[in-house]
Protein backbone atom coordinates (compact mmCIF):
# COMPACT_ATOMS: atom_id res chain seq x y z
CA UNK A 1 0.00 0.00 0.00
CA UNK A 2 1.26 3.47 -0.86
CA UNK A 3 0.84 5.42 2.37
CA UNK A 4 0.58 9.19 2.33
CA UNK A 5 2.33 9.47 5.71
CA UNK A 6 4.89 7.50 7.71
CA UNK A 7 3.21 8.33 11.02
CA UNK A 8 0.04 10.03 12.16
CA UNK A 9 -0.69 10.85 15.79
CA UNK A 10 -4.43 11.36 16.13
CA UNK A 11 -6.82 12.94 18.60
CA UNK A 12 -4.15 14.28 20.95
CA UNK A 13 -4.04 17.42 23.06
CA UNK A 14 -1.38 19.27 21.09
CA UNK A 15 0.95 21.54 23.05
CA UNK A 16 3.01 22.74 20.11
CA UNK A 17 6.00 24.33 21.87
CA UNK A 18 5.20 27.88 20.81
CA UNK A 19 3.50 28.79 24.08
CA UNK A 20 0.02 28.59 22.56
CA UNK A 21 -2.78 26.91 24.44
CA UNK A 22 -3.40 23.19 23.81
CA UNK A 23 -5.93 22.10 21.19
CA UNK A 24 -7.25 18.75 20.03
CA UNK A 25 -5.71 17.62 16.80
CA UNK A 26 -3.51 15.39 14.68
CA UNK A 27 0.15 15.43 13.64
CA UNK A 28 1.31 13.85 10.38
CA UNK A 29 4.93 12.87 9.68
CA UNK A 30 6.76 12.01 6.48
CA UNK A 31 10.49 11.39 5.90
CA UNK A 32 11.46 12.46 9.41
CA UNK A 33 9.70 15.83 9.21
CA UNK A 34 6.32 17.09 10.34
CA UNK A 35 4.20 17.40 7.25
CA UNK A 36 0.99 18.68 8.77
CA UNK A 37 -0.56 19.71 12.08
CA UNK A 38 -4.25 20.36 12.39
CA UNK A 39 -7.50 19.94 14.21
CA UNK A 40 -9.10 16.53 14.40
CA UNK A 41 -10.27 15.23 11.00
CA UNK A 42 -8.34 17.90 9.10
CA UNK A 43 -5.62 15.38 8.25
CA UNK A 44 -6.86 12.74 5.84
CA UNK A 45 -4.84 9.88 4.43
CA UNK A 46 -3.24 6.66 5.52
CA UNK A 47 -0.03 6.09 7.47
CA UNK A 48 2.32 3.18 8.06
CA UNK A 49 1.91 3.77 11.80
CA UNK A 50 -0.89 5.48 13.68
CA UNK A 51 -0.99 6.41 17.36
CA UNK A 52 -4.30 7.10 19.05
CA UNK A 53 -3.43 9.94 21.45
CA UNK A 54 -6.96 10.39 22.83
CA UNK A 55 -6.62 11.80 26.34
CA UNK A 56 -2.85 12.27 25.89
CA UNK A 57 -0.52 15.22 25.41
CA UNK A 58 1.39 15.57 22.14
CA UNK A 59 4.47 17.79 22.53
CA UNK A 60 7.75 18.43 20.76
CA UNK A 61 10.71 16.40 21.95
CA UNK A 62 12.65 18.14 24.70
CA UNK A 63 16.00 19.80 23.94
CA UNK A 64 18.43 19.50 26.87
CA UNK A 65 21.27 21.99 26.41
CA UNK A 66 23.41 20.96 29.40
CA UNK A 67 24.61 17.34 29.42
CA UNK A 68 27.89 15.43 29.65
CA UNK A 69 27.50 12.41 27.38
CA UNK A 70 30.96 13.00 25.86
CA UNK A 71 32.18 9.59 26.98
CA UNK A 72 28.91 7.67 26.86
CA UNK A 73 28.37 8.38 23.15
CA UNK A 74 31.69 6.69 22.36
CA UNK A 75 30.77 3.35 23.97
CA UNK A 76 26.97 3.30 23.98
CA UNK A 77 23.98 3.89 21.73
CA UNK A 78 21.48 5.16 24.31
CA UNK A 79 21.76 8.57 25.97
CA UNK A 80 20.01 7.42 29.11
CA UNK A 81 18.74 8.61 31.50
CA UNK A 82 17.91 11.74 29.42
CA UNK A 83 16.19 9.84 26.63
CA UNK A 84 13.93 8.18 29.22
CA UNK A 85 12.57 11.62 30.08
CA UNK A 86 11.39 12.85 26.70
CA UNK A 87 14.70 14.38 25.61
CA UNK A 88 15.20 13.97 21.87
CA UNK A 89 18.25 16.25 21.50
CA UNK A 90 21.06 16.50 24.07
CA UNK A 91 23.87 19.06 23.95
CA UNK A 92 27.11 17.80 25.52
CA UNK A 93 30.61 19.18 26.08
CA UNK A 94 29.53 21.68 28.74
CA UNK A 95 31.63 23.19 31.55
CA UNK A 96 34.90 23.08 29.60
CA UNK A 97 35.48 19.33 30.08
CA UNK A 98 35.64 16.62 27.43
CA UNK A 99 38.00 14.39 25.48
CA UNK A 100 39.03 16.30 22.37
CA UNK A 101 41.35 17.57 21.17
CA UNK A 102 43.81 15.25 22.90
CA UNK A 103 47.38 14.19 22.26
CA UNK A 104 48.17 10.56 23.14
CA UNK A 105 50.23 11.56 26.17
CA UNK A 106 47.37 13.63 27.64
CA UNK A 107 44.67 10.94 27.84
CA UNK A 108 45.14 10.33 31.56
CA UNK A 109 45.06 14.06 32.25
CA UNK A 110 41.67 14.47 30.56
CA UNK A 111 40.30 11.36 32.25
CA UNK A 112 41.35 12.78 35.63
CA UNK A 113 39.67 16.10 34.84
CA UNK A 114 36.39 14.45 33.83
CA UNK A 115 36.53 12.09 36.81
CA UNK A 116 37.03 14.95 39.23
CA UNK A 117 34.61 17.46 37.71
CA UNK A 118 31.80 15.17 36.62
CA UNK A 119 32.23 12.11 38.90
CA UNK A 120 32.69 9.57 36.10
CA UNK A 121 35.00 6.84 37.48
CA UNK A 122 38.48 6.37 36.01
CA UNK A 123 38.02 2.66 35.14
CA UNK A 124 34.86 3.48 33.18
CA UNK A 125 36.65 6.08 31.06
CA UNK A 126 39.90 4.12 30.75
CA UNK A 127 38.08 1.05 29.43
CA UNK A 128 35.23 2.74 27.58
CA UNK A 129 36.94 5.46 25.55
CA UNK A 130 38.25 4.18 22.19
CA UNK A 131 40.52 7.22 21.65
CA UNK A 132 40.26 6.89 17.88
CA UNK A 133 40.79 10.62 17.48
CA UNK A 134 43.23 13.38 18.29
CA UNK A 135 41.68 16.54 16.89
CA UNK A 136 38.16 17.74 17.56
CA UNK A 137 37.06 17.19 13.93
CA UNK A 138 38.33 13.61 14.22
CA UNK A 139 36.30 13.17 17.41
CA UNK A 140 33.17 14.33 15.59
CA UNK A 141 33.95 12.03 12.66
CA UNK A 142 34.18 9.04 15.01
CA UNK A 143 30.77 9.88 16.51
CA UNK A 144 29.21 10.39 13.07
CA UNK A 145 29.77 6.74 12.24
CA UNK A 146 27.41 5.53 14.98
CA UNK A 147 23.65 5.42 15.44
CA UNK A 148 21.86 6.44 18.65
CA UNK A 149 18.45 6.54 20.27
CA UNK A 150 18.31 10.37 20.13
CA UNK A 151 20.17 13.26 18.53
CA UNK A 152 23.04 15.03 20.23
CA UNK A 153 25.37 17.93 19.55
CA UNK A 154 28.93 18.49 20.78
CA UNK A 155 30.71 21.59 22.01
CA UNK A 156 34.45 22.31 22.13
CA UNK A 157 35.65 22.21 25.78
CA UNK A 158 38.27 24.69 26.94
CA UNK A 159 40.13 22.28 29.26
CA UNK A 160 41.27 19.83 26.56
CA UNK A 161 41.89 22.69 24.12
CA UNK A 162 44.19 24.48 26.55
CA UNK A 163 46.15 21.34 27.43
CA UNK A 164 46.42 20.41 23.74
CA UNK A 165 47.99 23.76 22.88
CA UNK A 166 49.97 24.51 26.06
CA UNK A 167 50.75 21.06 27.50
CA UNK A 168 51.95 21.13 31.09
CA UNK A 169 51.79 24.93 31.15
CA UNK A 170 48.09 24.77 30.34
CA UNK A 171 47.36 22.16 32.97
CA UNK A 172 49.23 24.26 35.55
CA UNK A 173 47.12 27.34 34.70
CA UNK A 174 50.04 29.41 33.43
CA UNK A 175 49.17 32.51 31.45
CA UNK A 176 48.69 31.83 27.75
CA UNK A 177 51.05 33.64 25.40
CA UNK A 178 49.75 35.52 22.33
CA UNK A 179 50.93 32.57 20.25
CA UNK A 180 49.01 30.14 22.48
CA UNK A 181 45.87 32.23 22.15
CA UNK A 182 46.22 32.48 18.39
CA UNK A 183 46.50 28.69 18.12
CA UNK A 184 43.54 28.08 20.45
CA UNK A 185 41.44 30.52 18.45
CA UNK A 186 42.36 28.79 15.20
CA UNK A 187 41.43 25.39 16.64
CA UNK A 188 38.14 26.79 17.97
CA UNK A 189 37.34 28.08 14.48
CA UNK A 190 38.25 24.67 13.03
CA UNK A 191 35.98 22.88 15.55
CA UNK A 192 32.97 25.09 14.80
CA UNK A 193 33.48 24.65 11.06
CA UNK A 194 33.60 20.87 11.60
CA UNK A 195 30.28 20.91 13.44
CA UNK A 196 30.85 21.86 17.08
CA UNK A 197 27.79 23.68 18.38
CA UNK A 198 29.88 26.03 20.50
CA UNK A 199 32.73 26.56 22.96
CA UNK A 200 32.52 25.99 26.73
CA UNK A 201 34.69 26.85 29.72
CA UNK A 202 34.84 26.61 33.51
CA UNK A 203 35.97 29.25 36.00
CA UNK A 204 34.78 27.66 39.25
CA UNK A 205 36.76 26.21 42.15
CA UNK A 206 34.12 23.47 42.41
CA UNK A 207 35.66 21.89 39.30
CA UNK A 208 38.81 19.95 40.15
CA UNK A 209 40.71 16.97 38.83
CA UNK A 210 40.53 13.61 40.60
CA UNK A 211 43.74 14.62 42.39
CA UNK A 212 42.14 17.82 43.69
CA UNK A 213 43.85 20.29 41.35
CA UNK A 214 41.78 23.17 39.95
CA UNK A 215 40.54 22.93 36.38
CA UNK A 216 43.15 24.21 33.87
CA UNK A 217 40.85 27.02 32.76
CA UNK A 218 40.08 28.47 36.20
CA UNK A 219 42.21 31.59 35.91
CA UNK A 220 42.43 32.05 32.14
CA UNK A 221 43.00 35.75 31.43
CA UNK A 222 40.56 37.93 29.53
CA UNK A 223 42.90 37.94 26.52
CA UNK A 224 42.60 34.16 26.26
CA UNK A 225 38.85 34.08 26.80
CA UNK A 226 38.19 36.80 24.26
CA UNK A 227 40.72 35.44 21.78
CA UNK A 228 39.04 32.02 21.68
CA UNK A 229 35.60 33.65 21.45
CA UNK A 230 36.81 35.61 18.44
CA UNK A 231 37.88 32.34 16.83
CA UNK A 232 34.33 31.06 17.30
CA UNK A 233 32.89 34.33 16.01
CA UNK A 234 34.99 34.19 12.87
CA UNK A 235 32.73 31.37 11.66
CA UNK A 236 29.53 33.39 12.08
CA UNK A 237 28.13 30.49 14.07
CA UNK A 238 28.30 28.82 17.49
CA UNK A 239 27.42 29.61 21.09
CA UNK A 240 29.51 30.21 24.21
CA UNK A 241 28.86 28.53 27.59
CA UNK A 242 30.50 29.44 30.91
CA UNK A 243 30.34 28.26 34.50
CA UNK A 244 31.91 30.62 37.04
CA UNK A 245 31.85 31.43 40.76
CA UNK A 246 31.29 35.16 40.13
CA UNK A 247 33.79 35.83 42.92
CA UNK A 248 34.51 39.26 41.47
CA UNK A 249 31.12 39.95 40.00
CA UNK A 250 31.91 42.94 37.85
CA UNK A 251 35.29 41.58 36.78
CA UNK A 252 33.74 38.33 35.64
CA UNK A 253 30.97 40.15 33.86
CA UNK A 254 33.49 42.29 32.02
CA UNK A 255 35.03 39.09 30.64
CA UNK A 256 31.64 37.65 29.65
CA UNK A 257 30.56 40.87 27.99
CA UNK A 258 33.78 41.20 26.04
CA UNK A 259 33.58 37.59 24.87
CA UNK A 260 30.15 38.32 23.39
CA UNK A 261 30.91 41.81 22.08
CA UNK A 262 34.09 40.82 20.30
CA UNK A 263 32.78 37.54 18.90
CA UNK A 264 29.21 38.45 18.07
CA UNK A 265 28.11 35.09 19.51
CA UNK A 266 25.50 34.50 22.26
CA UNK A 267 26.62 33.24 25.67
CA UNK A 268 24.95 31.39 28.53
CA UNK A 269 26.23 31.14 32.10
CA UNK A 270 25.11 28.86 34.93
CA UNK A 271 23.18 30.61 37.73
CA UNK A 272 21.80 29.11 40.93
CA UNK A 273 21.00 30.20 44.47
CA UNK A 274 23.80 29.59 46.97
CA UNK A 275 22.94 29.20 50.65
CA UNK A 276 25.88 31.40 51.70
CA UNK A 277 24.74 34.26 49.43
CA UNK A 278 21.03 33.60 48.90
CA UNK A 279 20.34 36.88 47.10
CA UNK A 280 23.45 37.03 44.89
CA UNK A 281 21.62 35.54 41.89
CA UNK A 282 19.50 38.68 41.68
CA UNK A 283 22.54 40.86 41.00
CA UNK A 284 23.77 38.39 38.39
CA UNK A 285 20.43 38.50 36.58
CA UNK A 286 20.40 42.30 36.83
CA UNK A 287 23.78 42.39 35.08
CA UNK A 288 22.55 39.98 32.44
CA UNK A 289 19.44 42.11 31.85
CA UNK A 290 21.60 45.22 31.50
CA UNK A 291 23.81 43.45 28.95
CA UNK A 292 20.80 42.40 26.89
CA UNK A 293 19.44 45.94 27.00
CA UNK A 294 22.70 47.00 25.34
CA UNK A 295 22.33 44.35 22.66
CA UNK A 296 24.79 41.91 24.24
CA UNK A 297 23.02 38.51 24.18
CA UNK A 298 23.69 36.67 27.44
CA UNK A 299 21.37 34.17 29.11
CA UNK A 300 21.48 32.50 32.50
CA UNK A 301 21.07 28.74 32.56
CA UNK A 302 18.77 27.94 35.50
CA UNK A 303 16.74 24.98 36.71
CA UNK A 304 13.45 24.29 38.44
CA UNK A 305 14.55 22.21 41.39
CA UNK A 306 17.46 22.02 43.83
CA UNK A 307 20.78 20.93 42.44
CA UNK A 308 20.63 17.82 44.57
CA UNK A 309 23.52 15.62 45.71
CA UNK A 310 22.55 12.08 46.67
CA UNK A 311 24.26 10.29 49.55
CA UNK A 312 24.17 6.57 50.26
CA UNK A 313 26.23 3.48 50.91
CA UNK A 314 26.37 2.67 47.18
CA UNK A 315 27.22 6.24 46.19
CA UNK A 316 30.30 8.47 46.04
CA UNK A 317 29.65 10.10 49.42
CA UNK A 318 27.58 9.78 52.57
CA UNK A 319 27.60 11.72 55.86
CA UNK A 320 30.38 9.47 57.20
CA UNK A 321 32.75 9.75 54.24
CA UNK A 322 35.24 11.83 56.24
CA UNK A 323 35.13 9.60 59.34
CA UNK A 324 38.29 7.48 59.83
CA UNK A 325 36.36 4.33 60.74
CA UNK A 326 34.28 4.57 57.60
CA UNK A 327 37.34 5.26 55.48
CA UNK A 328 38.79 2.00 56.78
CA UNK A 329 35.84 -0.03 55.42
CA UNK A 330 34.76 2.02 52.38
CA UNK A 331 36.29 -0.42 49.89
CA UNK A 332 34.68 -3.53 51.36
CA UNK A 333 31.96 -5.22 49.31
CA UNK A 334 28.57 -3.64 49.94
CA UNK A 335 27.15 -6.52 52.00
CA UNK A 336 30.20 -6.65 54.28
CA UNK A 337 30.24 -2.88 54.70
CA UNK A 338 26.55 -2.86 55.61
CA UNK A 339 27.12 -5.58 58.18
CA UNK A 340 29.95 -3.61 59.81
CA UNK A 341 27.81 -0.46 59.98
CA UNK A 342 25.06 -2.45 61.70
CA UNK A 343 27.47 -3.88 64.26
CA UNK A 344 26.70 -2.09 67.60
CA UNK A 345 30.36 -1.75 68.61
CA UNK A 346 31.45 -0.36 65.22
CA UNK A 347 28.43 1.94 65.14
CA UNK A 348 29.25 3.37 68.56
CA UNK A 349 32.87 3.99 67.59
CA UNK A 350 31.87 5.63 64.29
CA UNK A 351 29.40 8.01 65.92
CA UNK A 352 31.86 9.00 68.65
CA UNK A 353 34.78 9.96 66.40
CA UNK A 354 35.51 13.26 64.70
CA UNK A 355 35.54 13.48 60.91
CA UNK A 356 38.77 14.56 59.18
CA UNK A 357 37.67 17.65 57.29
CA UNK A 358 40.89 19.55 56.62
CA UNK A 359 41.16 18.22 53.07
CA UNK A 360 37.43 17.79 52.49
CA UNK A 361 35.65 21.16 52.44
CA UNK A 362 32.60 19.64 50.76
CA UNK A 363 31.92 17.30 53.69
CA UNK A 364 32.55 20.16 56.10
CA UNK A 365 29.62 21.99 54.50
CA UNK A 366 27.45 18.86 54.47
CA UNK A 367 27.92 18.15 58.16
CA UNK A 368 26.90 21.70 59.03
CA UNK A 369 23.71 21.60 56.93
CA UNK A 370 21.55 18.75 58.18
CA UNK A 371 18.55 21.06 57.73
CA UNK A 372 19.20 20.66 53.99
CA UNK A 373 19.35 16.84 54.05
CA UNK A 374 16.20 14.80 53.40
CA UNK A 375 15.29 11.13 53.05
CA UNK A 376 14.75 10.21 49.39
CA UNK A 377 11.44 8.37 49.42
CA UNK A 378 9.81 6.03 46.92
CA UNK A 379 8.04 9.07 45.50
CA UNK A 380 10.82 11.69 45.28
CA UNK A 381 9.95 15.07 46.77
CA UNK A 382 12.10 17.78 45.21
CA UNK A 383 10.54 20.59 47.24
CA UNK A 384 10.63 18.98 50.69
CA UNK A 385 9.25 20.85 53.68
CA UNK A 386 11.68 21.98 56.41
CA UNK A 387 9.99 19.78 59.02
CA UNK A 388 11.01 16.70 57.04
CA UNK A 389 14.75 17.44 57.10
CA UNK A 390 17.11 15.13 58.97
CA UNK A 391 17.76 17.95 61.44
CA UNK A 392 14.04 18.36 62.20
CA UNK A 393 13.32 14.63 62.35
CA UNK A 394 16.29 14.06 64.65
CA UNK A 395 15.04 16.72 67.07
CA UNK A 396 11.66 15.00 67.26
CA UNK A 397 13.34 11.64 67.90
CA UNK A 398 15.75 13.06 70.47
CA UNK A 399 18.86 11.94 68.61
CA UNK A 400 21.65 13.51 66.58
CA UNK A 401 21.17 14.01 62.82
CA UNK A 402 24.29 11.94 62.23
CA UNK A 403 22.86 9.02 64.21
CA UNK A 404 19.60 9.30 62.28
CA UNK A 405 21.56 9.31 59.01
CA UNK A 406 23.16 6.02 59.98
CA UNK A 407 19.76 4.52 60.86
CA UNK A 408 18.33 5.64 57.51
CA UNK A 409 21.18 4.27 55.41
CA UNK A 410 21.41 0.91 57.18
CA UNK A 411 17.66 0.22 57.28
CA UNK A 412 16.09 -2.38 55.00
CA UNK A 413 18.34 -3.33 52.11
CA UNK A 414 20.80 -0.54 52.91
CA UNK A 415 20.07 1.30 49.68
CA UNK A 416 18.03 4.24 50.96
CA UNK A 417 19.45 7.54 49.74
CA UNK A 418 19.70 10.92 51.42
CA UNK A 419 18.98 14.01 49.30
CA UNK A 420 21.18 17.07 49.88
CA UNK A 421 19.68 20.28 48.49
CA UNK A 422 23.06 21.69 47.53
CA UNK A 423 21.88 24.72 45.52
CA UNK A 424 18.57 26.54 44.91
CA UNK A 425 17.16 25.79 48.37
CA UNK A 426 18.48 28.45 50.73
CA UNK A 427 14.90 29.44 51.63
CA UNK A 428 13.65 25.84 51.99
CA UNK A 429 11.42 26.37 48.95
CA UNK A 430 11.70 26.70 45.18
CA UNK A 431 10.35 30.25 45.03
CA UNK A 432 13.78 31.55 44.00
CA UNK A 433 13.90 28.99 41.19
CA UNK A 434 10.46 30.11 40.04
CA UNK A 435 11.59 33.72 39.89
CA UNK A 436 14.74 32.75 37.98
CA UNK A 437 12.81 30.67 35.47
CA UNK A 438 10.35 33.49 34.79
CA UNK A 439 13.11 36.01 34.13
CA UNK A 440 13.16 36.97 30.43
CA UNK A 441 16.91 36.39 30.13
CA UNK A 442 17.07 32.81 31.43
CA UNK A 443 16.87 29.39 29.78
CA UNK A 444 16.38 25.96 31.36
CA UNK A 445 19.50 23.83 31.73
CA UNK A 446 21.91 22.31 34.28
CA UNK A 447 20.52 18.74 34.14
CA UNK A 448 24.02 17.23 33.69
CA UNK A 449 22.79 13.97 32.15
CA UNK A 450 25.64 11.51 31.70
CA UNK A 451 27.70 12.92 34.57
CA UNK A 452 27.95 12.71 38.38
CA UNK A 453 27.40 8.97 38.14
CA UNK A 454 27.52 8.39 41.89
CA UNK A 455 26.20 11.65 43.29
CA UNK A 456 23.65 13.54 41.14
CA UNK A 457 20.68 12.34 39.10
CA UNK A 458 19.20 15.48 37.57
CA UNK A 459 18.79 14.25 34.00
CA UNK A 460 15.11 13.95 34.93
CA UNK A 461 14.64 17.74 35.12
CA UNK A 462 12.33 17.61 32.10
CA UNK A 463 9.89 15.20 33.73
CA UNK A 464 10.01 17.10 37.02
CA UNK A 465 9.15 20.36 35.26
CA UNK A 466 5.95 18.76 34.02
CA UNK A 467 4.92 16.86 37.14
CA UNK A 468 5.87 19.47 39.75
CA UNK A 469 5.51 22.83 38.08
CA UNK A 470 2.65 22.20 35.67
CA UNK A 471 0.60 19.77 37.80
CA UNK A 472 1.45 18.98 41.43
CA UNK A 473 3.07 21.92 43.21
CA UNK A 474 1.26 22.70 46.48
CA UNK A 475 3.64 25.17 48.13
CA UNK A 476 3.12 28.14 45.86
CA UNK A 477 2.51 29.22 42.28
CA UNK A 478 2.66 26.79 39.40
CA UNK A 479 3.64 27.29 35.78
CA UNK A 480 1.29 26.73 32.87
CA UNK A 481 1.72 23.61 30.76
CA UNK A 482 2.32 25.59 27.52
CA UNK A 483 5.01 27.62 29.32
CA UNK A 484 6.85 24.52 30.54
CA UNK A 485 6.73 22.84 27.12
CA UNK A 486 7.95 25.97 25.32
CA UNK A 487 10.73 26.43 27.87
CA UNK A 488 12.08 22.89 27.32
CA UNK A 489 11.50 22.81 23.56
CA UNK A 490 11.49 25.97 21.49
CA UNK A 491 13.40 28.12 24.00
CA UNK A 492 16.23 25.66 24.61
CA UNK A 493 16.50 24.81 20.90
CA UNK A 494 16.73 28.47 19.93
CA UNK A 495 19.27 29.20 22.67
CA UNK A 496 21.82 26.93 20.97
CA UNK A 497 20.88 27.59 17.35
CA UNK A 498 18.93 24.40 16.66
CA UNK A 499 16.12 26.17 14.87
CA UNK A 500 14.79 23.08 13.08
CA UNK A 501 13.24 21.49 16.19
CA UNK A 502 11.31 22.26 19.36
CA UNK A 503 8.00 23.14 17.67
CA UNK A 504 5.17 21.03 16.24
CA UNK A 505 4.69 22.74 12.89
CA UNK A 506 5.13 21.79 9.24
CA UNK A 507 8.76 21.46 8.18
CA UNK A 508 10.12 20.97 11.67
CA UNK A 509 11.97 17.84 12.65
CA UNK A 510 9.56 15.10 13.76
CA UNK A 511 10.83 14.82 17.34
CA UNK A 512 7.69 14.26 19.39
CA UNK A 513 6.51 13.06 22.81
CA UNK A 514 3.14 11.44 23.48
CA UNK A 515 2.54 11.76 27.22
CA UNK A 516 -0.11 10.51 29.64
CA UNK A 517 0.01 13.62 31.80
CA UNK A 518 -2.19 12.20 34.56
CA UNK A 519 0.02 9.12 34.85
CA UNK A 520 3.36 10.92 34.51
CA UNK A 521 5.42 10.01 37.57
CA UNK A 522 9.08 9.97 38.61
CA UNK A 523 10.55 6.93 40.33
CA UNK A 524 13.27 7.40 42.92
CA UNK A 525 16.84 7.14 41.59
CA UNK A 526 18.52 3.75 41.65
CA UNK A 527 22.05 2.46 41.15
CA UNK A 528 22.96 0.44 38.05
CA UNK A 529 26.29 -1.20 37.25
CA UNK A 530 26.11 -1.10 33.45
CA UNK A 531 28.98 1.20 32.48
CA UNK A 532 32.28 -0.09 31.03
CA UNK A 533 34.35 -2.02 33.59
CA UNK A 534 31.12 -2.64 35.53
CA UNK A 535 31.01 1.02 36.47
CA UNK A 536 28.25 2.43 38.64
CA UNK A 537 25.79 5.12 37.66
CA UNK A 538 22.58 6.62 38.95
CA UNK A 539 19.49 6.02 36.84
CA UNK A 540 15.97 7.31 37.17
CA UNK A 541 12.86 6.06 35.41
CA UNK A 542 9.43 7.53 34.83
CA UNK A 543 5.91 6.36 34.01
CA UNK A 544 3.72 8.16 31.52
CA UNK A 545 5.86 8.56 28.40
CA UNK A 546 3.60 6.64 26.01
CA UNK A 547 5.92 7.25 23.05
CA UNK A 548 9.09 9.22 22.34
CA UNK A 549 9.70 9.80 18.65
CA UNK A 550 12.92 10.91 16.94
CA UNK A 551 12.90 11.85 13.23
CA UNK A 552 9.51 10.21 12.90
CA UNK A 553 10.64 6.89 14.44
CA UNK A 554 9.36 5.62 17.79
CA UNK A 555 12.41 5.04 20.02
CA UNK A 556 10.68 4.48 23.38
CA UNK A 557 7.24 3.09 24.22
CA UNK A 558 6.08 3.21 27.82
CA UNK A 559 9.66 3.78 28.90
CA UNK A 560 11.04 0.77 27.03
CA UNK A 561 13.46 1.05 24.13
CA UNK A 562 12.17 -0.14 20.76
CA UNK A 563 15.73 -0.72 19.60
CA UNK A 564 15.39 1.90 16.88
CA UNK A 565 18.43 4.11 16.38
CA UNK A 566 17.46 7.18 14.32
CA UNK A 567 19.56 9.53 16.45
CA UNK A 568 22.66 11.17 15.00
CA UNK A 569 25.35 13.70 15.77
CA UNK A 570 24.00 17.15 14.86
CA UNK A 571 26.75 19.21 13.28
CA UNK A 572 26.45 22.91 14.04
CA UNK A 573 23.55 25.34 13.93
CA UNK A 574 20.43 24.20 12.10
CA UNK A 575 18.28 26.60 10.04
CA UNK A 576 14.56 27.15 10.50
CA UNK A 577 12.21 25.26 8.20
CA UNK A 578 11.21 26.90 4.96
CA UNK A 579 8.37 29.30 5.86
CA UNK A 580 6.76 28.69 2.46
CA UNK A 581 5.97 25.08 3.36
CA UNK A 582 2.24 24.29 3.19
CA UNK A 583 0.57 24.12 6.59
CA UNK A 584 -2.65 22.74 7.94
CA UNK A 585 -3.77 25.43 10.35
CA UNK A 586 -5.79 25.12 13.52
CA UNK A 587 -8.52 27.63 12.73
Amino acid sequence: MNHQFDLVIRNGSIVDGSGNEPYQGDVAVKDGRILAVGKIEQIDGTAKTEIDASGLLVTPGFVDIHTHYDGQVTWGEELTPSSLHGVTTAVMGNCGVGFAPCRPDDKERLISLMEGVEDIPHPVLAEGLPWNWETFPEYLDSLSKKKYDIDFAAQLPHGPLRVYVMGERGANRETATPEDIEQMAALAKQAIEAGALGFTTSRTLNHRTAEGDPTPTLTAAIEEMVGIARGVGATGSGVLQVVTDFKENQGEFHILREMVKQSGRPLSVSVAQHHRAPEAWRKILDNIAAANAEGIPIKAQVCGRPVGVLFGLELTNNPFSAHPSYQAIKDLPFVERLARLRDPEFRQRLLAEQPVLDSNPFMRHVLSRFEDLFIMGEQPDYEPRPETSLAALARVKGMSPLELSLDVMTAGDGKTMIYYTFLNYADSSLDASLEMMRHPDTVLGLGDGGAHCGSICDGSFTTHMLTHWARDRSRGEKLSLPWVIKAHCQDTAQAVGLLDRGVLAPGYKADINVIDFDRLNLHRPEVHYDLPAGGRRLMQFADGYVATIVSGTIVYQEGKSTGARPGRLVRGNQPSPDPSLPAIVRN
